[in-house]
């Protein structure tokens, strides 16, 4: 991952959203939810699907999930996250990078995919883009 800072025109340009980081791995959960509370983000970040979906209860506004959970799947997380609210922007962000993989996350309703390794600054600035169409 790629964690140098970009240049923001503005400063804090999560500020007012709830963002949901569900990936098995503590070391980027970590990565991600410090970058996105940096941005002015609320994160909430889930280990595993049982805890993604209780805290779907909380609103959030944007997923970055990883397709690989230590219990549960990303993709069945995605249909289940699809039948309780069609609208919410998800953004894959997962290892599994066989383009059947992706075009499945695609498919199921993920509004973008990206690979691990990933360049942070471009993750936040497609999560931005997301919530900017919103």
């Amino acid at each position: 991952m790629n964690q140098m800072r970009r240049p923001t025109f503005e400063t804090e340009c999560l500020t007012g959203y709830r963002l949901l980081v569900v990936d098995d791995e503590p070391g980027i959960v970590s990565v991600l939810k410090s970058a996105l509370e940096s941005e002015g983000g609320e994160v909430l970040t889930a280990h595993d699907m049982d805890t993604a979906l209780r805290l779907m209860g909380e609103e959030p506004d944007l997923v970055l999930l990883d397709v690989n959970l230590g219990v549960g799947d990303g993709f069945d997380l995605l249909e289940e996250i699809r039948r309780r609210r069609s609208t919410i922007p998800v953004i894959m962000v997962t290892a599994r990078t066989a383009e059947r993989d992706v075009v499945r996350g695609l498919s199921l309703g993920a509004d973008d995919y990206v690979r691990k390794p990933f360049s942070l600054d471009e993750l936040i600035a497609r999560v931005e883009a997301r919530l900017r169409r919103t």
